[in-house]
């Protein structure tokens, strides 16, 4: 017997990418059971199933910066509760990041992707379950997205929760209006701004040259600091929430069209996100 859980959650985290670097992902997570039926006629409790895969991902990748440790000019340490990653981009320009030990994920593959990154997850999940349940199947699914999206990294250091860790990320979804009429051209000039792209808040800027930005705060789950290519790097003057980010777009907009009402819906991940206008 079988037991399945489809859109069980998702994960919205950050990963290095062997070629484009910090890359910001969104992910529908489906889960399959595999067992024996208890006294109850069931595998597990749906509820129990729901609970606890959800409770793993909100406490391992999500909103984490995950790291594979076996990608080529990589090098990680552990050491007094910090986590600290140094990687060369293959352009030229250096990535470092370091966080407390719980905001970065090292994961003992050379590169991260919805298979990859399933199989070590199936591995660490079983052990969550009662002995009925045999096997279990982890597998990630990208949101469906007709029309323009962006990946993006970035930290909210005011954020009491997770958010606060300042390499994690999404893959989102951007609907621009004009006078009440998406605009796709608008969209994809926006997507292909940020595409890829971390999101800096300018308090939280240390350094700043035409090849680095370099940033670093402290937050209620300790200090981080993140260092990486100018050119991979977008400066906001506000903290990076999707409430400013979308406020923001929607000025930058209103600048380069003066005559149009605009409305932009600015997506964090999956199903969720904010609207502004100008």
């Amino acid at each position: 017997m079988k037991l399945f859980v489809d859109n069980l959650t998702n994960v919205d985290f950050s990963y290095l990418h062997p070629q484009r670097g910090l890359l910001g992902e969104s992910w529908l997570v489906q889960l399959v059971l595999d067992g024996d039926l208890n006294a109850e006629g069931m595998i597990c409790d749906f509820g129990i199933v729901k609970k606890a895969v959800k409770h793993w991902f909100d406490n391992s990748i999500d909103h984490a910066l995950v790291v594979p440790t076996e990608m080529a000019n990589l090098h990680s340490e552990q050491l007094n509760g910090e986590t600290t990653v140094i990687w060369r981009y293959p352009a030229g320009g250096e990535f470092y990041c370091r966080s407390p030990e719980q905001a970065i994920v090292l994961v003992d593959i050379d590169q991260i992707d919805e298979i990859s990154l399933a199989a070590w997850c199936n591995a660490q999940l079983l052990a969550l379950f009662p002995e009925e349940v045999k096997g279990l199947e982890i597998s990630f699914v990208p949101e469906a997205i007709n029309g323009a999206s962006y990946h993006y990294s970035h930290g909210l250091q005011q954020h009491d929760g997770n958010c606060q860790r300042i390499a994690h990320g999404h893959r989102s979804r951007i609907e621009v209006f004009l006078d009440g009429q998406r605009d796709a051209a608008v969209e994809q000039q926006w997507a292909t701004t940020f595409n890829d792209i971390y999101i800096g808040t300018r308090g939280h800027l240390v350094s700043a040259t035409d090849e680095e930005h370099h940033y670093c705060y402290d937050a209620p789950q300790g200090e981080f600091e993140i260092r990486l290519p100018a050119s991979h790097c977008y400066l906001i003057d506000t903290e990076t929430t999707v409430e400013q980010i979308a406020c923001h777009l929607a000025a930058q907009v209103k600048l380069s069209h003066p005559d149009k009402e605009v409305m932009v819906k600015a997506f964090e991940g999956v199903g969720k996100g904010a609207i502004a206008t100008a």
